[in-house]
């Protein structure tokens, strides 16, 4: 477990040292013109998707979990489908349909015969604001939906002897008792949005996402890089020590022996509207994007399509089977020893271990890279000593380390369900194995192990998808002639081929699409 802290703690060690050594010239340059910019961006942005998503997320899970009304059961495990899709998929399908030039202003400048200077304009801070929200809402719908459904009746039926009309029992009883729950999805959000480099760079929004890439590789300063990416780091430390700080100064006493009761059945007008607020939101943030993405493929699929992708499909599921073996084989032995040892440094390296996933994955990439070269710097010295041989770089840009990237960010995705699966094996069926004579690695591979498969393959599946979607991390530290599926949507919708990059963006959607429904029945 110290050695999976070491591998978190290492590069974020890294990064903070940048602001050990003196500024550049690249960072002057960069603090003194866009610097103030970009963080006023990111902080807009989070404010903006939280607010959207909290006000989207919590109104349907409310929906969902205390009303019935036409197509609940559909929507019950529907909603959660924009999962499957990245945002950053989501955000070139948006601009390719409603941009100056796409298809949608181009038919009603036809029709109309006006300039459309009334169209919104796609590729701006609302614009980067309405797909993100779009794209991660689910995150406090599930939550909140827990939440709302396993509260008791006896709280919102005492609201109502009281006096409490259905919207105060809403605002002042219900509300208040599953706000630890939103709070966890909006810190998800958060996190995610700041973590968030493809979405706002189709959109051109300049983030600290972004400032991290164009310093390394528009300005070509890593110290620079690493300078900004200290500063994200500061940010999403930030936003979880506040939900922390939310959660602990809350005491909440569960309502023993208070079911869930029956829904209230809505007619009439306000069932269709609930309907309809279900429908559009899912329309929107899935049915829509998967249709154009189809649509596309159909249309410019074959034309794209070569012995290439060939090669980014075997690289995206290379990289994301390796990532999911070598996070499950950490995630168990992490586990594991925590569970053996509970003294306050071994629980201290478990949660540090697991910080990973509050890392945006543009700093991890910088600070492995920076690792990796102070250690490239160093074998040299010793394998010339020791054999004679001149080696180059041999870990700085290889695939080692752009799998140990994976490994530090995902390693608390993969971590959740196994350690829950541990829960589950009770001290009675250690203590009746070691009285058989089993101990150790052998307890852990004839007990623990038969009984932590169906946590083995929920983290498995987990962590397989989001390396499959995953663009920062393969963008910045993958090796010459490693391009992947997220790779390839990146640079063809930075040079404005939506179409093109509509064939990986469906593969990308197929392979989540399987999970996501996983975890809703899993949830439901």
């Amino acid at each position: 477990m110290f050695l999976a802290a070491g591998l978190t703690a290492a590069p974020l060690l890294v990064v903070f040292s940048a602001f050990l050594t003196p500024a550049d010239d690249v960072w002057r340059h960069f603090a003194d013109t866009i610097l103030g910019e970009i963080l006023f961006n990111t902080f807009a942005l989070a404010v903006g998707v939280g607010v959207g998503c909290a006000l989207i997320g919590v109104g349907l899970a409310w929906l969902i979990a205390v009303c019935d009304f036409p197509g609940r059961r559909f929507f019950d495990w529907a909603l959660l489908l924009p999962l499957a899709v990245p945002a950053y998929v989501t955000a070139f399908v948006v601009i390719g349909l409603l941009d100056f030039s796409g298809p949608v202003q181009t038919a009603l400048r036809e029709l109309t015969g006006s300039s459309l200077r009334w169209f919104p304009q796609i590729r701006s801070r609302g614009g980067a604001i309405v797909v993100l929200t779009l794209a991660l809402y689910p995150y406090v719908y599930l939550l909140a939906r827990n939440a709302f459904s396993t509260q008791g009746r006896r709280m919102l039926e005492a609201g109502r002897v009281l006096g409490l009309t259905s919207r105060g029992a809403f605002f002042r009883v219900a509300l208040p008792m599953a706000r630890p729950w939103i709070a966890a999805g909006l810190a998800l959000v958060l996190m995610e949005t700041l973590a968030d480099f493809g979405a706002v760079a189709a959109f051109n929004y300049d983030t600290l996402t972004t400032g991290v890439y164009k310093a390394w590789y528009a300005l070509f300063s890593l110290p620079a890089a690493s300078q900004v990416a200290s500063l994200l780091v500061l940010v999403a430390f930030l936003v979880l020590a506040l939900e922390q700080t939310t959660r602990a100064r809350t005491l909440f006493t569960p309502a023993h022996g208070s079911g869930p009761g029956q829904r209230v059945r809505l007619s009439g007008w306000q069932a269709w509207c609930a309907t309809a607020a279900c429908g559009v939101v899912l329309l929107a943030a899935f049915g829509l994007p998967l249709f154009q993405l189809v649509l596309w493929t159909a249309t410019y699929g074959a034309q794209d399509f070569d012995v290439r992708y060939l090669g980014y499909v075997w690289h995206s599921v290379l990289l994301a089977s390796v990532a999911a073996l070598t996070v499950c084989a950490l995630a168990v032995g992490l586990a594991f020893a925590g569970r053996r040892d509970t003294r306050p440094a071994a629980r201290l390296a478990v949660r540090i271990a697991t910080l990973g996933y509050a890392v945006p994955g543009a700093v991890l990439a910088v600070g492995i890279f920076m690792a990796f070269g102070w250690v490239d710097a160093l074998l040299p010295l010793w394998l010339r000593t020791l054999t004679g041989a001149q080696p180059g770089a041999l870990l700085q840009g290889s695939v080692v380390a752009m799998i140990l990237a994976y490994v530090v960010r995902f390693l608390a995705v993969g971590f959740g369900p196994i350690d829950s699966a541990f829960h589950r094996v009770t001290r009675n069926v250690e203590e009746a194995a070691i009285s058989l004579g089993a101990s150790g690695w052998r307890l852990l591979a004839r007990v623990h192990l038969p009984m932590l498969r169906g946590g083995l393959a929920t983290g498995a599946i987990l962590v397989f998808v989001d390396v499959m979607k995953e663009m920062p991390i393969t963008l910045m530290s993958r090796p010459f002639g490693w391009d992947t599926l997220a790779v390839r949507i990146f640079e063809l919708t930075s040079e404005g081929q939506w179409q093109q990059a509509a064939l990986p963006a469906v593969v990308l959607v197929a392979t989540g699409i399987l999970p996501v429904m996983r975890l809703a029945r899993q949830a439901g």
